[in-house]
C-alpha cells in the first residue's frame, strides 16, 4: 500500500519507469514469500510470542531507516527486509486462528482480514497527509514506528502455545507441500495476491493514462480496499458455507468488472476499484482457511505455503503487468488482470477432485 501511494514520488526521485517500479513490489513480495514460508514450520514448533515480536522488528526497523536519498537498489533491499518481517508475523496471525478454529475458521479469518483492509482503505489518505506535511518517506517511517511499538505490546501478549497432539513434522506431506491438495490453493493465492499488488502500484500510473491527477489513482486504492473491506464483511452474513465454491462464484465476477470496466476506460475508476475489491473480498481469507482446514496437523505450515505462494504471485504479477504497461499502457496491462481473476475460479472449481 505505502509503495502504491507513494508511487509518484517514488517515480520522480528514483527515475522509474513502470517496470522497475512493479520491480518494488516483486523485491517486498519475495521478502514477503520468505518470510511466510519460514514462519510456518516455526509457528508449529517454537513459542510464538518470541516470533511475532521478531517478526514486527524486523519490519519496523526496515521501514523506519528509508531515506528519500536512497537509489533503487537500496530501495529494493529495503523493501525485501520489510517483507520478510511482513511475511512472518502474517503467517502467526493466520496460523493462530486456524489452530483455534479449525474447520470453522473461514468466518473469523475473513473477519480478520476485514480489519486489515481498513488499514490498507486509510493508508493512503494518511500517506498523502503525512507528505504534505513533511517529505514522502515520513509515512514509511511513521508506520516502522508502529510496527516497533506492536513489538513491544506482543512481549506481553499471551499467544497459544504449539499442540503436540496436532503437530506433525513428516516433511513429505506438510513442511515440503507436495500433497496435490494444496495446489489449486496455491494457484487462488498467486493469482489474488497478484492482483492486488498490481492494481495497488499501478493505480496512480492509470489514472494518469486517463488524463486524470495522481491524486485520483490514490483515491481508487483505497475504494478498492473499501470494496474488499465490505465484501469481508458482506460475505460474514452469509448462510451458505464460505468455501472453494464462493470462491469460484467470485473469481469469475471480478474477471468480468476488470475486462469491463478498464477495458471500456471508465474515468470513474474509485467505481471500477471499488467493485473490483467487493467481488474478490473473501478470496484470500477464505483460501487461507481452506489450507488450515486441509493440513490441521500443521496449520502454521499449511498457511505459510499458502501464502507464500501468494507472495510469489506478489513477485510476479506486478513485474509482468508493469511490462505490459510500458510496452501496451497502463489500461491494457491492468485489463490483463481479468485473466488472472479467471484463474482463481478456474483454480477454485478444481479443489473438489483434488481435496
Amino acid at each position: 500500500m505505502l509503495v502504491g501511494a507513494n508511487q509518484a514520488d517514488m517515480a520522480r526521485d528514483l527515475g522509474l519507469d513502470l517496470t522497475q517500479t512493479g520491480l518494488l513490489v516483486s523485491a517486498l513480495a519475495l521478502g514477503i514469500g520468505i518470510g511466510v514460508v519460514g514462519a510456518g514450520p516455526l509457528y508449529d514448533r517454537l513459542p510464538r510470542r518470541p516470533l511475532f515480536a521478531i517478526s514486527m522488528s524486523i519490519a519496523g526497523i526496515a521501514l523506519v531507516t528509508v531515506s528519500p536519498s536512497m537509489g533503487l537498489a537500496r530501495w529494493l533491499v529495503h523493501l525485501a527486509v520489510m517483507g520478510v518481517g511482513i511475511g512472518a508475523y502474517d503467517t502467526l496471525i493466520n496460523a493462530s486462528i486456524a489452530q483455534r478454529f479449525y474447520e470453522r475458521s473461514s468466518r473469523p479469518m475473513t473477519a480478520v482480514h476485514a480489519a486489515a483492509a481498513i488499514g490498507a482503505m486509510l493508508g493512503p489518505f494518511l500517506a498523502v497527509a503525512i507528505s504534505s506535511e513533511g517529505e514522502w518517506t515520513d509515512s514509511f517511517r511513521l508506520t516502522g514506528a508502529a510496527h516497533l511499538g506492536l513489538a513491544g505490546i506482543a512481549l506481553i501478549v499471551a499467544f497459544p502455545g504449539p499442540d503436540p497432539r496436532r503437530v506433525d513434522t513428516r516433511p513429505t506431506r506438510h513442511a515440503a507441500g507436495v500433497s496435490v491438495a494444496m495446489l489449486p490453493l496455491a494457484v487462488i493465492a498467486f493469482a489474488y495476491v497478484g492482483i492486488e499488488a498490481a492494481l495497488t502500484v499501478f493505480a496512480e500510473p492509470y489514472a494518469n493514462s486517463l488524463g486524470l491527477a495522481s491524486q485520483r489513482g490514490g483515491q481508487a486504492i483505497s475504494a478498492a480496499w473499501l470494496g474488499l473491506l465490505v465484501g469481508r464483511i458482506g460475505v460474514l452474513g452469509l448462510r451458505t458455507a464460505l468455501d472453494a465454491r464462493l470462491i469460484a462464484v467470485v473469481g469469475i465476477a471480478s474477471s468480468a468488472l476488470l475486462g469491463v470496466g478498464i477495458g471500456a476506460g471508465l474515468t470513474a475508476i474509485e467505481g471500477v476499484f471499488f467493485a473490483v475489491g467487493l467481488a474478490l473480498g473473501c478470496v484470500y481469507p477464505v483460501m487461507i482457511a481452506l489450507a488450515g482446514q486441509r493440513f490441521p496437523q500443521a496449520p502454521g505450515t499449511a498457511a505459510g505455503i499458502a501464502a507464500g505462494a501468494g507472495a510469489l504471485g506478489g513477485f510476479a504479477v506486478p513485474w509482468l503487468t508493469g511490462a505490459l504497461g510500458d510496452a501496451f499502457g497502463a489500461p491494457s496491462a491492468l485489463v490483463s488482470l481479468a485473466g488472472w481473476s479467471l484463474l482463481i475460479a478456474i483454480a477454485a472449481a478444481s479443489t473438489r477432485r483434488l481435496g
